[in-house]
């Protein structure tokens, strides 16, 4: 989430409502919904925010995309190895719920 501050504060200043604060509302919504999920009462519901916070896991992704393709990011292969393994992350943990829900 870090990178994602630090990279958005050298976009343009038109930015700042379009690209900018997507971004920034994408990477933000990532941990916040894993720590909701966390904090409920059961595995179900915990479950939906997982899918929540990968869905903006997505979101992010298609934006680094985008910045990098009109020229706001240079090296945007960083950035998306670190997408690929938050992925890999959710993925194996909503796995091992759905086992759980469903042995």
């Amino acid at each position: 989430m870090k990178y994602i501050y630090f990279t958005t504060a050298a976009f343009p200043k038109e930015e700042l409502y379009g690209l900018t604060g997507q971004m920034r509302r994408a990477a933000v919504s990532i941990p916040s919904n894993i720590a909701e999920g966390a904090a409920r009462n059961n595995e179900r519901e915990f479950l939906q925010f997982l899918g929540i916070a990968r869905g903006s896991l997505s979101e992010l992704e298609t934006q680094l995309l985008i910045a990098a393709e009109v020229g706001y990011i240079n090296d945007v292969t960083p950035a998306l190895e670190q997408v690929e393994k938050l992925f890999a992350l959710l993925g194996g943990l909503i796995n091992t719920i759905k086992r759980r829900l469903h042995p």
